[in-house]
């Protein structure tokens, strides 16, 4: 199991880009919202991309040494939950998705309600043209918080690397189909809702009616919304008006200006 793990680990960059390749022909043969086509597509996803490409290459410069140094140390010293309770590796491995994919969506909560935190999430949020290389913008300012505090995070439940790098490969293959702009019918989304997060499911969450805002928070697993009572749809997600009110000028969304957010001079979302 251990073996399969580190394979699917290994494997996570050509999934990955595997995954993007495929819903970026899909939404260009079947798009769900009519987005200009050509050159401002391409210049909004190349945007997008660097900084995923500069996040991932930060993370991994930074941060995964350090992630496997805590992960070693709480495996020889008898540190966190799985190490207390040395499950099989298959249980160990669907509590170490579980426990993560429930810290993802505390985390992803968190970053509404706490003023500080929304400054920076507030640039994924600010795309008004949501694709599939949405799923890549992210502050760095968030992901640096986001990977301090998953070092506790290790130790206390006891993870391994291989573990993190299973969870993402998976969550993150959802998260570029539920940002992806494609065609998908009611009753598939509404099937496969009950599961993961889904396309129609996640455009509710980057509306700017704040109310549609602040819900749906899941990344991965729809459950955690339907448990803490943050699920939300939409009927008519091509109603749907994506991003966010004070970020429609373009100084805000060039490279720099989207590095800027955080200090930009803005309100929060729309209430009415």
């Amino acid at each position: 199991m251990m073996l399969l793990l580190i394979q699917m680990a290994d494997a996570k960059p050509f999934i990955a880009i595997s995954v993007l390749v495929l819903l970026l022909a899909w939404e260009t043969m079947h798009p769900f919202f009519d987005f200009a086509e050509g050159g401002k597509r391409l210049g909004h996803g190349v945007k997008n991309f660097v900084l995923g490409v500069s996040n991932g290459a930060m993370t991994a410069l930074l941060f995964v040494g350090v992630w496997l140094l805590a992960a070693n140390w709480a495996e020889q010293n008898q540190i966190g939950l799985l190490n207390w309770f040395s499950p099989p590796a298959v249980v160990a491995s669907v509590g170490a998705v579980l426990m993560l994919d429930a810290w993802t969506y505390a985390w992803h909560r968190m970053n509404h309600r706490i003023p500080f935190l929304w400054r920076f999430h507030r640039m994924h949020h600010s795309d008004s043209h949501m694709d599939v290389t949405t799923a890549n913008r992210f502050h760095i300012g968030e992901i640096i918080i986001s990977s301090v505090l998953r070092i506790p995070l290790i130790v206390l439940l006891g993870l391994k690397l291989e573990h993190i790098a299973v969870y993402e490969l998976l969550m993150f293959s959802v998260v570029q189909f539920h940002h992806a702009n494609i065609s998908i019918s009611a009753k598939w989304d509404r099937w496969l809702r009950v599961l993961i997060v889904t396309p129609f499911m996640h455009k509710v969450h980057h509306s700017r009616w704040q109310l549609e805002t602040d819900s749906n928070y899941s990344s991965f697993l729809s459950i955690w919304d339907r448990i803490f009572r943050s699920f939300r749809i939409n009927e008519k997600p091509e109603s749907i008006i994506l991003g966010l009110d004070d970020f429609n000028d373009g100084s805000h969304q060039t490279l720099i200006g989207l590095l800027k957010t955080p200090v930009a001079k803005t309100r929060r979302p729309n209430q009415k």
